[in-house]
């Protein structure tokens, strides 16, 4: 293994939109989640944020973002992370 640093710009590869997330999930569905291509050339997946699948389309130019990925619970801790939004 060997570290590696990303600029975080991509395109996206292939999608889907999730209508039964998982536990913990149910509050953000439905929500795209992707295959992105970085400019680097390593495949990574993640939530692509506002936008839905008919707003996409393979090869779309996507940026990470920083948000929230999940609450626990009103008073519990809050899991932020990177996700993905259009560059257009």
């Amino acid at each position: 293994m060997e570290d590696s640093q990303y600029k975080g710009n991509g395109k996206i590869y292939s999608f889907t939109e999730i209508y039964a997330p998982p536990a913990g999930f149910e509050d953000q569905a439905p929500y795209v989640l992707a295959l992105v291509e970085l400019d680097e050339g390593v495949k990574v997946t993640g939530q692509v944020v506002s936008a839905r699948a008919s707003d996409l389309k393979i090869g779309d130019p996507v940026k990470t973002v920083f948000r929230v990925l999940q609450k626990d619970d009103p008073e519990g801790l809050i899991h932020y992370g990177f996700k993905f939004q259009l560059a257009k």
